[in-house]
């Protein structure tokens, strides 16, 4: 039995899925399913941890701006809640393995890119820093013998049920329905990733993460940026509605440029993104018509 925290979300939901067709059971646990299934109610995660065998960490506050507006809430669900299921994770009998699912803002604004795993963190946000202090949790959870392993994720797309707000699906929303795609930073460069490639991503991390394998950390990237300016104009290509491109500066706590390097995700997982940009922002604006 694999728990699946986070499990409503825009990977949780496509991965949740994903295991279960290997025939692989699993354990929901969602805020979005229940006010019960909160990562901050110790109780109701040590309920969720009976029978289980692996843990897939994907709760949290999962958003830039959100971690900007609400500090301490940030702090307590992506570090503290953290803190609690390793505990729990360290005391079972048989610990079950643990994925946990980290983020390209550890590595901040960077000058030279690809980026490597093996680059420094600069966080420059809150939710950052949290991402970043999680991951020394769970590697020092790793050293006292937890089987846990770390992927990064970049820039996630691809489901009609995303936050209306994140950059890809608010342009194409605006794609469908017509209006103005605002570019905030329109040189700001990102790596933008389908979640498709992402969950092909997370299951091979969970096959070897049930063989008892340790890794260290693994990002999924495409390897290849695109400045928001081309993304808006790519869903201005395909529009359904007439719309228009303004632009704006960019917002001071998020970083401006990350173009990722594929490497070690190919050679340790076997992966590599599929999804080109363009094909991957065709197929959400065909799914939301």
């Amino acid at each position: 039995m694999i728990l699946v925290t986070g499990s409503e979300g825009l990977v949780g939901s496509r991965l949740a899925t994903s295991i279960e067709r290997t025939g692989a059971e699993i354990r929901r646990f969602d805020i979005r399913r229940s006010p019960g299934e909160n990562v901050l109610d110790l109780d109701a995660i040590d309920d969720a941890m009976k029978g289980i065998d692996g843990v897939v960490h994907l709760a949290a506050v999962s958003r830039v701006v959100w971690g900007e507006n609400d500090p301490a809430l940030c702090e307590a669900t992506n570090v503290d809640a953290l803190h609690n299921l390793l505990d729990l994770c360290a005391r079972r009998r048989q610990p079950p393995w643990f994925v946990f699912a980290s983020s390209r803002e550890v590595y901040g604004d960077r000058g030279e890119t690809p980026i490597s795993e093996d680059c420094e963190f600069r966080p420059m946000n809150v939710y950052a820093r949290t991402k970043c202090e999680g991951e020394r949790l769970v590697q020092s959870a790793a050293a006292s013998g937890l089987v846990a392993n770390i992927c990064r994720l970049s820039s996630v797309y691809g489901s009609p049920h995303d936050h209306p707000d994140r950059v890809v699906m608010a342009f194409a929303g605006a794609a469908v329905r017509g209006g103005t795609m605002r570019v905030e930073g329109p040189f700001n460069t990102f790596d933008f990733t389908a979640v498709d490639d992402v969950v092909r991503g997370l299951l091979r991390l969970v096959e070897l993460s049930s063989d008892r394998e340790r890794i260290p950390p693994v990002h999924f990237v495409s390897g290849r940026g695109t400045t928001l300016l081309e993304l808006a104009k790519l869903a201005a290509a395909h529009a359904r509605m007439p719309v228009s491109i303004t632009e704006a500066s960019p917002r001071v706590f998020d970083p401006g440029h990350f173009v990722g390097d594929p490497a070690r995700a190919a050679a340790l997982l076997g992966w590599k993104s599929e999804i080109g940009i363009e094909e991957g922002l065709v197929q959400l604006i065909a799914s939301m018509s």
